[in-house]
């Protein structure tokens, strides 16, 4: 079987890396979307457990897309799930310098690991996570962006802010 890992911190998965994980999932007999929950991540929205969760229901239609968790080196993952293979998206040429840079790190690390990197569509070109974040917490509308459930756990998430704050 030719499983694939797509890790990353998902915070939260967006309709960008659905769309990476969906073209990978038809490439591969597995993809397994790899959630890092290791030290907290500064501004973080939502916890691990909600990442998977969030990236879980995502994915809930996709038999061959399943979702776990993972700390430490990404390569390490891989061997331990028995793969070879790391998947990631590119949005922009901005994000070649750092996959570049990753790649060439991770070979170092487990040369028997490939990393494949996919173009993410054009319509998702300009989402990343940390953007949605920002554009949810002002109040814009992020409908369209990310799958409506994660919409409706960030506008809770902001809600839950406010009230406290």
């Amino acid at each position: 079987m030719r499983r694939a890992i797509y890790p990353g911190s998902f915070d939260p998965i967006t309709l960008g890396h659905m769309d990476v994980a969906l073209r990978a999932a038809s490439l591969f007999d597995e993809l397994v979307i790899a959630v890092y929950s290791g030290s907290d991540k500064p501004n973080a929205l939502f916890t691990p457990d909600e990442r998977v969760r969030l990236a879980e229901i995502a994915v809930a239609d996709y038999p061959n897309i399943v979702v776990d968790r993972f700390s430490g080196l990404s390569v390490d993952y891989v061997r331990e799930r028995g793969s070879s293979i790391i998947v990631r998206g590119l949005r922009a040429v901005s994000d070649f310098e750092y996959e570049f840079k990753l790649a060439h790190m991770n070979d170092h690390l487990a040369p028997e690991v490939e990393v494949v990197c996919l173009m993410t569509s054009s319509r998702y070109s300009f989402i990343s996570s940390s953007l949605i974040r920002e554009v949810a917490l002002l109040g814009g509308d992020i409908s369209g962006l990310v799958p409506d459930h994660v919409r409706d756990a960030l506008r809770e998430r902001v809600a839950s802010r406010s009230r406290v704050g």
